[in-house]
């Protein structure tokens, strides 16, 4: 097994087809050095898994874990857990650990208690000490929407968003499904976009900042929903910040694109895949055969490089 940190090469201002691109059917990853907002990838694939390469990458910041839908046994993956397993025993059997993990929601697939405390105890077992937490849509399904937050609302005082500092790195959680748009899009709210601003102010534009929520904070697909109705606004604050990454779940694929200091990046599931937007009938679980399964699951991991000082994303698959 490897690590997940995998992603599409795209230009500033690249086409529909070009945005869509993801390597959400790839092989063993690639790795991206981030530095004044552009990254550089490195392609696993190839042999650039020297020494010295990785050591470019630099010192492991945090992983990134998504939508593992514990509590899914449809035909696309009836062994969610299973696949969350292989997902941690890789990042456990990681020669240099981070001392951070996020979850990019999607943790449950129906909110039930009992896949919550299935869910736990699996992310228990994961050899890092601090887990962070955003829900997705499924983790909020119940009808209280308690579930969740009697777990992981203490962070945010059951708000769902919230900021913390971490080596040198301004992290900032924020939630998209409470609030949906028309066709399906999420939305932030004023209240979240007025705390967002307060907690952005006063700090330098050189500290690099880490931006996390469930459904992406850029319009990938709108007629499938991809996308947050309200995110240019809350990006409008990031825009003075020399070095800004943002994490999505959601679309369980990899899909990149950077806009001036900005990079966003939406990571495969570790359950099952969806397919790419516009293909097919919408969006939803992908059934594909059982040996292309690993390949289109992963997580990512996110390393700092101090010389210049940067960020560097790895992507890798079950594979």
């Amino acid at each position: 097994m490897r690590g997940l940190l995998m992603a599409s090469d795209l230009s500033k201002s690249p086409s529909r087809r070009g945005a869509l691109k993801c390597l959400a059917f790839g092989g063993a990853g690639t790795l991206f050095t981030l530095s004044g907002g552009v990254f550089t990838p490195i392609d696993l694939a190839f042999g650039a898994t020297d020494d010295a390469t990785l050591a470019r990458a630099g010192t492991p910041l945090f992983l990134q874990i998504s939508d593992s839908h514990i509590g899914f046994n449809k035909d696309a993956n009836p062994d969610v857990q299973g696949t969350l397993k292989q997902t941690i025993a890789l990042v456990n059997a990681m020669p240099d650990l981070p001392a951070l993990a996020i979850h990019t929601g999607d943790i449950t697939h129906l909110s039930k208690p009992e896949e919550f405390d299935t869910a736990a105890q699996l992310l228990g077992t994961l050899k890092i000490s601090e887990l962070h937490t955003t829900p997705g849509e499924h983790d909020v399904a119940d009808a209280a929407q308690s579930e969740y937050f009697n777990r992981y609302g203490k962070a945010s005082n059951n708000k769902g968003y919230y900021s913390f500092d971490h080596k040198g790195v301004h992290f900032v959680a924020l939630i998209n499904v409470l609030n949906f748009k028309a066709g399906g899009l999420g939305g932030l709210g004023n209240d979240q976009l007025e705390w967002l601003e307060n907690d952005l102010k006063g700090r330098s534009a050189s500290t690099p900042i880490v931006v996390f929520a469930h459904m992406p904070l850029w319009t990938i697909y709108e007629p499938w929903g991809w996308g947050t109705a309200d995110a240019d606004q809350a990006m409008g604050y990031l825009k003075r910040f020399g070095s800004v990454t943002v994490l999505n779940g959601h679309i369980h694929q990899i899909v990149q694109k950077t806009e001036g200091h900005i990079t966003f990046h939406t990571a495969r599931s570790t359950a099952y895949p969806q397919p790419q937007a516009g293909v097919g009938p919408g969006p939803g679980p992908l059934k594909v055969p059982a040996e292309q399964l690993p390949k289109m699951l992963g997580v990512t991991s996110v390393s700092e490089r101090r010389h210049p000082r940067a960020l560097a994303l790895t992507d890798s698959t079950l594979a």
